[in-house]
């Protein structure tokens, strides 16, 4: 070890204060970038997780496919496990009660499938012949007293309609379709083909999250034995290194072996990264891409501000190893050696620290996610490539953060060294402030001025700092914003925002069932609404561009243009809650024939393979809407009353969905529905009930009981919805918790070390005359001025760095850039307080020193 590098080693153990200080600011950005890595790589491992637990452990679905399919499904390279399934059917029995469950459904699966699909037996065993069940959890509800050993004979068949609708797939429903109904509410299916077959009970397994709750039979599982000829399986495949060649390979596998119908377990193959839209991987590559040069900027100036401070300090130890002949390679290499001893020591604490941090955080957010009812837990997931990236990026950044504070002291001279004119060059005109300055703030406003002018680079260091917090929080929060909106674009087709629905052609049934079911105790929510549908005829200037870019619209030989719209009344209780919650006034409906216009929706655009939130239709406060009637068998229409816009909103109620292009939702009183009833031709009105439970099933039971009308139970599909959102919502939350909390150690590490460093200029304006009065009120006012240079940088470039985001965000999704104003104020608040406090508190520690003991001071 060379002489300069020993000198190093010993000015770091006698600053240790300095050292430390440096020491602490790459563990923490070592930390940041560790935890970033290990978030990233667990939240994926816990939707995955998910995925697998809704949906079993594949990625391709052949359906329908014979023993010849079988085997070149086998055989393909892609093919790592193929588990198969059987439907034998549906059985009845009369020990069953439930009316929305009236039968028993029979389905055989191979070993791989067992294993696939994670069938978690609570006893007994897997069966291992055709002639063996195991029966599910969900059954034990049922007055049903089977038990392991028990023989039960199952006449299986299946469920078959007469109902028009089914024709095309020649009455049969499958198990995706729900209890058949009749207008009164009896069953309306019956069984086929009906084969008698006895079984032997060898286990009872857990209701899985893919056996789904409105599903119309208790699920029971038996044996598939390939060697067997099977005519009618379906086949799921587990891929064990899959990528987007994943859809090509099926789609060509599936031409050459003739099968028809090929699915993808989507939710797994997007949280493995794999998407068959190359815009959803441009948008996610972009929006992480941005941010990481974001977070990576953050740690640079973490650390730039340790070193550039450190050099500064050492500004005289620099001098005098040149006025011993040290060469400016040498001086430029001690720098380089500190990096590398601080990078030595803080790396491995810093990734321990990312790693030991994160897994505290999941800790406490496990019982949340176990409170929303979600079954998998966030686990620590810790990567060889997680910590490769933590080390590279961590070497880069001092690499960076060394360079500019490392060219600096190549370039300090012995004479700059003890002159100590290095840091502060002055001119008379570099000092000079306005006398407006003294005159509305005071003196102390003046010296405080005079003191960032007077010393340009540290005020500089500082100033950087705050616009790096900035820059870094608000980025961060509009890039997890951005993430929520996407993915509540992506999913608000498919959002389900209730537990059950029943259908009925009668309204005063419906309000009877509604007012039995407000005084239920599990009913947390209950909306009926009556829907009519009509036609508006528009103006140019009315309709949706994109629906005008597309060519699909409706055009009329007058001219205009015809829209599709849904009418909808809710009863006045719902109605009030929804106007409060779309902070729709509650004037709103003071004049007859008043309505809400619902004017946003979202689509998903095929041909540009993305989603659009858009307009639905251009309208305003006051538009008359011209709604008209048509008998689609003659091409009549009839006008009905004229409707006038009173509000416009994005939120829709309960029950409610998005409207698709060219069409538009529109929000009337009980009185105003009537009315226009009143005047219409039309007998058809769709009346329904959408209830929110706590125990959707017993509430299905209760209503069942009080009415045969049709009911569809879709709670499983909501709770899943709302589970991801509240997932996502955990981490986004929790990534700017993290991110806030290192901006503020930033601020508080730069200007804490920046009032260290001055004690000796505070000594000397105290020798002075300055009372500690105006003392404070000087620093106080350099807080302002901080916070103020900071802010004018620092959101120009933060808004700038957003629409960056939001540009990646276009590739797949399409909806306007708005600026998130709440934010940008809690910044602005959030800037004076923060600079203003770790002043004060930096402060404290120069209070009791002497005005001698400040002036003879030297760095430790």
């Amino acid at each position: 070890m060379n002489i300069v590098n020993k000198l190093t080693i010993r000015h770091l153990k006698e600053n240790k204060k300095r050292t430390l200080v440096t020491i602490l600011g790459t563990i923490i950005s070592a930390a940041m970038i560790m935890a970033v890595a290990t978030i990233g790589v667990s939240y994926t491992d816990l939707l995955k997780k998910q995925a697998i637990e809704n949906n079993g452990n594949w990625h391709v679905s052949y359906k329908d496919i014979t023993t010849d399919q079988i085997d070149s499904l086998l055989q393909d390279e892609q093919t790592a496990s193929l588990s198969l399934i059987e439907d034998r059917g549906y059985a009845e029995l009369d020990d069953l009660m439930s009316s929305y469950k009236p039968y028993i459904w029979v389905r055989g699966m191979n070993d791989e499938a067992f294993t696939q699909f994670d069938v978690q037996l609570l006893e007994g065993r897997l069966p291992e012949a055709e002639n063996e069940l195991i029966v599910s959890s969900s059954l034990k509800d049922e007055e049903v007293t089977w038990s392991i050993g028990d023989e039960v004979t199952l006449a299986t068949g299946k469920r078959f309609t007469e109902e028009e609708w089914a024709e095309p797939q020649d009455g049969l429903l499958t198990s995706e379709n729900s209890l058949e109904r009749n207008e009164e509410g009896d069953l309306n299916e019956t069984l086929i083909d009906i084969n008698e077959t006895s079984y032997t009970i060898v286990g009872f397994f857990d209701q899985p999250n893919w056996e789904w709750g409105w599903t119309p039979g208790y699920m029971v599982l038996s044996y598939i034995d390939e060697s067997d000829e099977q005519y009618s399986v379906d086949s799921f495949v587990y891929v064990d290194k899959p990528d987007r060649s994943i859809y090509d390979h099926a789609n060509e596998l599936s031409d050459v072996l003739g099968i028809t119908n090929v699915q993808y377990n989507s939710e797994l193959l997007r949280h493995s990264g794999i998407t068959a839209s190359d815009s959803i991987d441009r948008t996610m590559n972009g929006m992480l891409g941005v941010i990481i040069v974001v977070i990576i900027a953050g740690s640079v100036a973490l650390i730039f501000n340790a070193f550039a401070i450190s050099v500064s300090e050492r500004s005289r130890y620099l001098g005098m190893l040149s006025s011993v002949g040290a060469t400016k390679h040498q001086k430029r290499n001690s720098v380089f050696f500190e990096g590398a001893i601080i990078g030595v020591i803080s790396v491995p604490i810093g990734i321990v620290a990312g790693i030991v941090g994160i897994g505290i955080t999941f800790l406490a957010i496990n019982p949340m996610l176990d409170s929303i009812g979600l079954d998998q837990q966030l686990s620590l997931t810790v990567t060889p490539f997680s910590i490769l990236i933590t080390i590279l990026l961590s070497a880069l950044t001092i690499f960076i953060s060394t360079w500019f504070p490392a060219l600096r002291a190549s370039r300090i001279t012995a004479m700059d060294a003890i002159r100590q004119t290095h840091d502060i060059k002055l001119k008379t005109k570099s000092i000079r402030t306005s006398k407006f300055v003294r005159r509305l703030f005071g003196i102390e406003a003046e010296l405080g001025l005079k003191n960032l002018k007077r010393n340009k680079k540290r005020y500089h260091v500082t100033v950087l700092s705050l616009i790096v917090s900035i820059v870094l929080f608000l980025s961060v929060s509009f890039f997890t914003d951005s993430l929520k909106q996407s993915y509540q674009i992506a999913e608000s087709g498919d959002a389900v925002s209730y537990d059950l629905e029943i259908y009925s052609d009668d309204a005063d049934s419906v309000s009877e069932l509604r007012e039995s079911m407000e005084d239920s105790a599990e009913v947390t929510d209950v909306l009926t609404q009556r829907e009519m549908n009509v036609s508006l005829y528009l103006d140019e200037s009315e309709v949706a561009l994109e629906l005008l870019e597309s060519g699909g619209y409706d055009r009329m030989d007058d001219g205009q243009y015809r829209y599709y719209a849904k009418i909808t009344s809710i009863d006045k209780d719902s109605l009030d809650e929804y106007v409060d919650s779309a902070q729709i006034p509650d004037n709103w409906d003071d004049e007859s024939m008043s309505a809400i216009v619902l004017d946003t929706i979202t689509y998903e655009d095929f041909e540009q393979s993305k989603y659009v939130r858009t307009k639905s239709i251009i309208t305003n406060i006051n538009d008359s809407l011209n709604i008209v009637e048509t008998n689609w068998d003659t091409e009549e229409t009839k006008e009905l009353p004229t409707l006038t816009v009173t509000a416009l909103t994005d939120k829709t109620p309960m029950g409610s969905y998005n409207a698709y292009l060219g069409s538009v939702n529109i929000f009337v009183s009980n009185e105003t529905f009537e009315a226009i009833l009143n005047e219409s031709d039309l007998e058809a009105e769709d009346n329904l009930m959408y209830v929110k439970s706590d125990d959707p099933m017993a509430t299905e039971q209760t209503l069942s009981e009080l009415s045969n009308r049709s009911i569809n139970n879709l709670y499983d599909q909501r709770t899943q919805g709302e589970q991801m959102i509240a997932v996502i919502s955990v981490f986004t939350y929790g990534f700017v918790t993290l991110i806030t909390l290192i901006s503020l150690a930033n601020i508080l590490n730069t200007i804490s070390t920046g009032v260290a460093l001055r004690k000796r200029e505070f000594a000397m304006l105290r020798s002075v005359g300055l009372t500690n009065k105006s003392f404070k009120k000087m620093m106080m006012f350099e807080s302002a001025f901080y916070g103020v240079k900071a802010l004018l940088y620092g959101l120009p470039l933060s808004i700038l760095v957003m629409y960056m985001i939001y540009r990646q965000t276009q590739y797949a999704f399409s909806y306007s850039f708005t600026i998130p104003w709440l934010h940008i104020l809690g910044v602005i608040i959030g800037v004076f307080v923060i600079v203003g406090l770790a002043m004060l508190y930096s402060l404290t520690k120069t209070k009791n020193e002497t005005i001698i003991e400040g002036l003879i001071q030297e760095n430790q």
